[in-house]
């Protein structure tokens, strides 16, 4: 059955049976990598994109739920990763594997569209579900916190250190 999708700003038709998952429309059939399979049952967070701003599980909405809304996924953030998010988990070297980092962005990215001053507990509760096996999370917090200033500046300002972002020093 046809569906009309709208990908990162792009009109798009996809002829997929009903209850296809976004996440495998988005990978199988229009080829966008980076959002990633992970649990396949909604728990983990390494499918999340934004379906009309939410951060939504793509492993569990089904293409026809999503059909004529604004999806976006990783690759939909900044077309050359000046997103703040993206800036800000470069800056501070978020990543270990990278696997959930792409779930992580977007559940970042739609924290800070909706509270541009998160507090931790803000952050606490927006990730809240978000699975790092490799246990970046000490170093999500503050690249949220880091991601909101290039935010609120306009342009990536040097950050002090990534101690201080954590608090640490």
């Amino acid at each position: 059955m046809p569906f009309k999708l709208i990908v990162n700003g792009r009109p798009t038709t996809v002829d997929v049976p009903a209850d296809m998952p976004l996440l495998w429309v988005i990978r199988d059939v229009l080829n966008l990598r980076g959002t990633k399979f992970g649990c396949g049952a909604g728990l983990c967070g390494a499918c999340t994109v934004h379906l009309n701003g939410q951060a939504v599980r793509s492993c569990q909405t089904l293409v026809s739920a999503a059909a004529n809304a604004q999806i976006t996924t990783l690759e939909g953030l900044s077309p050359n990763a000046s997103h703040a998010v993206q800036l800000a988990w470069q800056e501070l070297d978020v990543p270990q594997c990278g696997y959930c980092q792409a779930g992580q962005m977007m559940s970042a990215a739609a924290l800070l569209a909706h509270t541009p001053s998160p507090t931790d507990q803000d952050i606490d509760d927006a990730m809240n579900g978000n699975i790092c096996r490799c246990g970046t999370y000490l170093r999500i917090r503050p690249a949220i916190h880091r991601a909101a200033v290039i935010a609120q500046n306009g342009s990536p300002q040097p950050a002090q250190s990534a101690q201080n972002l954590a608090g640490k020093d």
